[in-house]
């Protein structure tokens, strides 16, 4: 049971009803998530290039966090070439990689990376400035300590993100998919994540049947069953990093870059 005495299940079933409506409700509330919002929707407007966004810090944040990105915000190489670079083509970054949420990101803003990083006028319309403040809101909102402790806020983004187009290298390489695909499935994912990325792939591919993703529906219900099994067995939640964390003083290209072989001036290879 969580601590106001609600179920997880009933409290996300809860949450469900009004996302949007309760996620702007505390978006409200929190300072800082209140603070940035209003600067974002100040300064947008006005941005046109990938260095533009870069160096606007609460504008950086806000579009990071909208696509669920804002683990990466210290990593300037990686959000340059994601900005600078054009998606649809083979060898961008963003394309190789494998990584959904990449690609979603880098497709928002192709306008930049079609022309290396400048667009003759601003990506940031009002209703792309709106649409971002939504999923900023409801990103905050499902990682406030209540909903991360309890599990709700991985579920509701699960639902919300999950698609019957989703693979298995996406789940892989989207955390928070990741920890409901692998609780529900029997891994502890502690010990899951200590794996090297061929043996997660062998064995959660051999207990995974996309199929259970194929309709909303039945979405729905592994959400449900993911919420369930956190009461079976409980796991400690990792605490959303900090603004430091996440935009602190590291400018070097030994960051997530690191893992496709170089720094922002090598070639990149495939994540997966």
């Amino acid at each position: 049971m969580s601590i106001s005495g609600i179920s997880p299940v009933t409290q996300f079933l809860q949450a469900q009803k009004d996302e949007a409506t309760s996620a702007a409700t505390y978006a409200k509330t929190d300072t800082l998530t209140r603070r940035e919002v209003t600067s974002f929707e100040q300064d947008a407007a006005s941005i046109t290039s990938a260095d533009g966004l870069m160096k606007n810090y609460s504008a950086l944040q806000v579009v990071l966090g909208a696509y669920g990105l804002g683990s990466i915000g210290n990593q300037t190489a990686l959000i340059k070439k994601l900005l600078t670079q054009d998606p649809s083509s083979s060898t961008s970054l963003a394309k190789s990689s494998g990584n959904a949420q990449w690609l979603a990101f880098a497709d928002a803003f192709k306008t930049m990376g079609e022309n290396g990083g400048t667009a003759t006028t601003t990506p940031f319309t009002s209703d792309v400035i709106s649409s971002v403040v939504t999923k900023f809101q409801e990103t905050q909102y499902e990682e406030s300590k209540a909903n991360t402790k309890s599990g709700v806020g991985n579920a509701l983004y699960f639902v919300r993100s999950m698609t019957s187009d989703t693979t298995l290298s996406g789940i892989m390489s989207n955390s928070k998919l990741l920890n409901v695909v692998e609780t529900v499935e029997g891994f502890d994912p502690d010990t899951f994540g200590a794996l090297d990325y061929d043996q997660q792939v062998r064995m959660l591919g051999a207990k995974i049947d996309l199929k259970d993703f194929s309709s909303p529906e039945k979405i729905q219900k592994y959400a449900e069953k993911y919420l369930l099994m956190l009461q079976i067995n409980p796991q400690t939640p990792d605490e959303p990093a900090s603004l430091l964390d996440l935009f602190g003083g590291d400018d070097s290209d030994d960051g997530i870059l690191a893992l496709f072989g170089g720094s922002s001036d090598t070639s990149t290879s495939s994540l997966f």
